[in-house]
């Protein structure tokens, strides 16, 4: 008798402070997800899924050392798997034409189409700062220049002395890079 009102009593004071706990972070986590995702039901059915973990997580022996931390954790890898892709899709590979063209505008969402895209977007483009630094500096300095700052292969070639077939050799070994680096990340969203 006294084990089964021990246990009662334990279940009890779980589910007290399971209830405190999401007073507590329902607010910031529904601004936090609702940020990330446009949809208000999707968004609620995100934070929903959250806290069912947490009771779930909750209630195993090993404690959750930071709960807020856990939370939002939690409540980012359910927004991203909500971008996941139904099908494998891979990487955007080069046009023909692609190496005198910007390889980013193909592979990145616009940043004007919703807010997923945008934080896609953020999300990528953090992740190829990270993969840039990677690249050998020939590689690096062709990707930036003809990339981000939009020079051609021609004035590149002219400033530099080096012809215009070694760039374009370059900037193609530092696309394969980035793009191998970027595909575990890029298969999280579907774009």
């Amino acid at each position: 008798m006294d084990t089964t009102l021990t246990y009662h009593a334990l279940m009890a004071e779980q589910d007290k402070r399971i209830a405190e706990t999401v007073s507590r972070e329902r607010g910031r986590l529904r601004n936090f997800i609702r940020q990330r995702v446009a949809d208000a039901s999707e968004a609620e059915d995100i934070m929903q899924d959250v806290f069912y973990e947490f009771v779930a997580a909750y209630r195993l022996p090993e404690p959750i050392e930071q709960v807020g931390a856990w939370l939002f954790r939690v409540a980012r890898n359910r927004i991203i798997d909500r971008f996941r892709k139904k099908k494998e899709e891979p990487f955007p590979e080069l046009s023909g034409d692609a190496d005198e063209g910007n390889w980013l505008d193909e592979v990145l969402p616009s940043a004007d189409a919703g807010p997923e895209a945008a934080y896609a977007r953020s999300v990528l483009l953090e992740e190829l700062y990270a993969a840039l630094a990677e690249l050998p500096e020939d590689q690096r300095a062709v990707f930036i220049a003809h990339e981000l700052d939009g020079r051609s292969f021609k004035e590149l070639a002219a400033e530099s002395g080096v012809g215009v077939n070694t760039l374009l050799a370059r900037k193609r070994y530092a696309v394969v890079h980035l793009r191998n680096r970027l595909q575990k990340i890029y298969d999280e969203f579907d774009l």
